[in-house]
């Protein structure tokens, strides 16, 4: 007889498991770590900056993924007075909360990189 996983019985298995759902909720998608990841190393960047810097996204979609970011607290959106409009987007401190997750993923990456990826 095969033994059940008992996680959902305690209350802070429950509350660990709601936290990665909520974490993996604000931070999924194939461009929102790409997008943290620039503004990490850049500071503030115009919305042409990082649309050069995000390598294959289109304008809409970082439109909506920068959205999404401001509406979860993660970046801040500043409309300069210029002609034309530019705006600028930096992280928030609870965007740069973030950083040492990117860092871990990105180490992740690169000894899969070394290991498993033919270059």
């Amino acid at each position: 007889m095969k033994k059940q996983a008992s996680c959902n019985t305690t209350q802070q298995c429950r509350k660990r498991i709601l936290a990665i759902r909520d974490a993996m909720e604000i931070l999924s998608g194939k461009w929102k770590f790409h997008i943290l990841g620039t503004l990490l190393l850049n500071d503030k960047m115009r919305f042409m900056d990082l649309l050069r810097e995000v390598d294959g996204i289109a304008a809409k979609m970082l439109s909506k993924e920068l959205h999404d970011m401001e509406m979860n607290q993660l970046i801040t959106r500043r409309v300069l007075d210029t002609k034309p409009v530019t705006v600028e987007y930096e992280l928030t401190e609870y965007g740069r909360s973030v950083e040492p997750i990117i860092n871990e993923i990105a180490g992740w990456g690169m000894l899969y990189r070394k290991g498993v990826v033919v270059e």
